[in-house]
């Protein structure tokens, strides 16, 4: 009877170790999966060290460097900037790289079926084959997307890749001639998109307007277009703005038998009445600018035409900024 009783009492202590052990495994598990859960999807957790990729020894030709693959097509316009910044999720974070930028989507060719096998097999066999390396394959959360969308001047634009659960593959190129290139594509088996960047640093183009500048202008083309920075919405000048408005001055002394006509423009956004009142307050403001300095009234005249002489399409924010102008027409 006491055999019996040890033996029941051995099994039962038997029996609760191994469903501690198993209470263990299985919190273990759990934490492992929700840590996993937690992480960004991709097949790479080493750090991304660009210095480690060798450099590809293949004739890359010209930016885009490659045509999409045959009986696929661009679905609209691309996004071609010679200088912008392009989203690559490096390890599931969502890094910025500046240089030469290509996006877009892609689809088939008109009376046949998109393939996202067809489209991703011609991607990854090409870019190994021109000596890229795979850098990402997976996705990003969903907090990594709220953390830098609003950072991205193109998100919701043209071929936009970076949402959370896309499946996105990255791929770079170091080229001795050509630079760092990155390329990213994702696709459904409806279309697919593709972005390609020419790492280079920003080169800075702009100078101070001189009143050389402006007389070369007036003389050469009969009219001068500037820049001139009022308070928003309003047409108080600002220190730069009124920095630009001395070297008209200055233009103007150079020869005393210039005469100009002052023109005010704005872009579209907002009211077309609002606009071209503004537009107008901001000439005048430029022409009781240039009396101030000494310039004769006889010689200014001041009008304002809102949106309605636009140099360029307003259908950007870039293009926006250029209609958002003050014009020196010469009087003759």
């Amino acid at each position: 009877m006491k055999n019996t009783a040890l033996v029941l009492a051995l099994a039962i202590a038997v029996l609760s170790c191994n469903q501690k052990s198993k209470e263990k495994t299985d919190a273990t598990s759990q934490t492992e999966m929700q840590a996993s859960e937690q992480k960004p999807q991709s097949d790479s957790t080493a750090a991304f060290d660009i210095e480690k990729i060798p450099y590809s020894n293949a004739d890359l030709g010209t930016f885009p460097f490659f045509t999409l693959p045959k009986g696929l097509k661009e679905m609209n316009k691309p996004l071609q900037k010679d200088f912008d910044v392009c989203f690559f999720p490096i390890n599931g974070v969502m890094k910025p790289f500046e240089g030469k930028l290509y996006k877009t989507f892609v689809q088939a060719d008109e009376g046949t079926q998109f393939s996202q096998r067809y489209f991703e097999k011609s991607m990854e066999d090409y870019l190994k084959s021109i000596g890229a390396v795979k850098v990402f394959d997976g996705t990003i959360t969903k907090e990594e997307y709220d953390r830098y969308h609003e950072q991205d001047p193109n998100k919701g634009g043209e071929g936009d890749i970076g949402y959370d659960g896309e499946q996105i593959k990255v791929y770079v190129i170091r080229s001795k001639d050509q630079g760092n290139i990155f390329v990213q594509y994702s696709a459904t088996n409806a279309s697919g998109k593709l972005n390609i960047l020419q790492e280079k640093g920003f080169k800075q183009t702009m100078s101070k307007i001189t009143a050389d500048d402006i007389v070369k202008d007036l003389a050469e083309k009969g009219k001068s277009i500037l820049y001139i920075n009022f308070d928003t919405d309003k047409s108080s000048i600002t220190a730069d703005g009124k920095d630009v408005v001395s070297q008209i001055a200055e233009a103007l002394k150079k020869d005393s038998n210039l005469n100009i006509s002052i023109e005010g423009h704005t872009d579209n956004t907002g009211d077309a009445a609002h606009n071209k009142k503004l537009s107008n307050d901001r000439a005048n403001a430029v022409m009781a600018a240039l009396i101030s300095q000494g310039i004769s009234k006889s010689r200014l005249s001041a009008k304002g035409f809102g949106a309605e002489r636009p140099l360029v399409a307003n259908d950007s924010e870039d293009n926006k900024a250029k209609n958002r102008r003050v014009e020196l027409v010469k009087i003759k």
